[in-house]
């Protein structure tokens, strides 16, 4: 097996990685890597992992058409195996980064944002109070040994509502903090 062969697998593997870490933490609020590294400003880690397998393919390509110089093979080589250590030692830091202090960016969504989530969460609030006023009647009008599970149901109902009502008022109270301090 050559050794770009095994690069391939090795950034196969980094994609895969980055993807998983990408969709848990999300956006960085910083490009996480020095632009001269990486030219596409990655917030996130797959484009990164993507620009590195393309330096791979630009080796391979020009190795293909006789058109490598050996100064060219050194940068590229050099710049290629800068930018998968660069993945790497980003991916081994995962738990470190999940410990830092986020950027008030990550906290703050447009106000346009918390009034679309606050129509959403008005919507199922609604839902939901048709759902348990059902739940009630259902009880009601259950026989004797479908109770307990009419009741069960009713609770679930009930608990889904609150934590509805819950985070309905938590979206209100952002959006009052943020029309007082504009």
């Amino acid at each position: 097996m050559s050794d770009f062969s095994k690069l391939n697998i090795l950034l196969e593997q980094l994609k895969n990685s980055a993807a998983q870490i990408d969709r848990t933490r999300g956006e960085h609020h910083l490009p996480l890597f020095d632009d001269t590294l990486f030219h596409c400003h990655g917030k996130l880690l797959t484009p990164c992992v993507t620009e590195a397998q393309s330096t791979l393919e630009s080796i391979l390509r020009e190795q293909k058409a006789n058109k490598l110089t050996q100064a060219r093979a050194e940068y590229l080589t050099e710049r290629l195996l800068a930018q998968i250590s660069a993945i790497q030692r980003e991916i081994s830091t995962q738990s470190i980064r999940s410990n830092e202090p986020k950027h008030s960016s990550y906290y703050r969504k447009p106000i346009s944002d918390l009034y679309q989530d606050l129509a959403q969460h008005q919507d199922w609030e609604r839902r939901l109070r048709i759902l348990v006023s059902d739940k009630e009647n259902a009880l009601h009008n259950a026989p004797g040994f479908h109770q307990q599970g009419a009741q069960q149901a009713l609770l679930v109902a009930e608990q889904r509502l609150k934590r509805c009502q819950e985070a309905k008022t938590k979206i209100e109270k952002q959006i009052t903090y943020r029309e007082k301090h504009q």
